[in-house]
């Protein structure tokens, strides 16, 4: 008779790759996410993180070519006064422009459920990139990166004076 639940079971799930949303749902996801925030004035859609669950906030670089301002909404965590980032683009290859922006302006502003702040960016050191890689994809952190091609960074804002 199969196993119907013991440790056999959790040993198959815990083999099993991580299932991501295709690229299409990602980015319509947060495409609606950006519009309510629109819409709303900025009512909805800033959180702050909680110990299972990222918080939101709305990040403003300048272009790296055209040198206007361009926002976006990314999950971010709390690390100490930092606030740290996933670089990633929807799980598609390509960095997101707000990194390239990032990489050009290190000078930024973010919005968050309890006000503005100024920050200045950075790419995490290995440590602190492994530990928040696990802060953002938990025990799973290593079959999520096997996703990728390559190294997913993580980006350090720091409040600027």
């Amino acid at each position: 008779m199969a196993d119907q639940g013991g440790e056999g079971a959790g040993a198959v799930e815990a083999e099993r790759a991580p299932r991501v949303p295709p690229r299409w749902f990602v980015r319509g996801a947060w495409m609606v996410h950006r519009g309510l925030y629109r819409v709303t004035g900025g009512r909805f859609g800033l959180r702050r993180p909680a110990p299972n669950r990222y918080g939101i906030l709305r990040l403003t670089t300048v272009g790296r070519r055209t040198g206007k301002e361009r926002s976006v909404i990314v999950a971010y965590r709390e690390d100490g006064p930092n606030l740290a980032l996933v670089a990633m683009n929807g799980w598609a290859e390509p960095d997101p422009a707000w990194w390239l922006n990032l990489q050009a302006h290190p000078d930024a502003s973010v919005m968050l459920p309890d006000g503005p702040r100024s920050v200045v960016a950075r790419r995490a050191t290995d440590d602190e990139r492994a530990r928040l890689w696990l802060s953002f994809f938990g025990a799973n952190g290593d079959a999520y990166a096997a996703l990728r091609s390559r190294e997913t960074p993580i980006l350090i804002l720091e409040p600027r004076p």
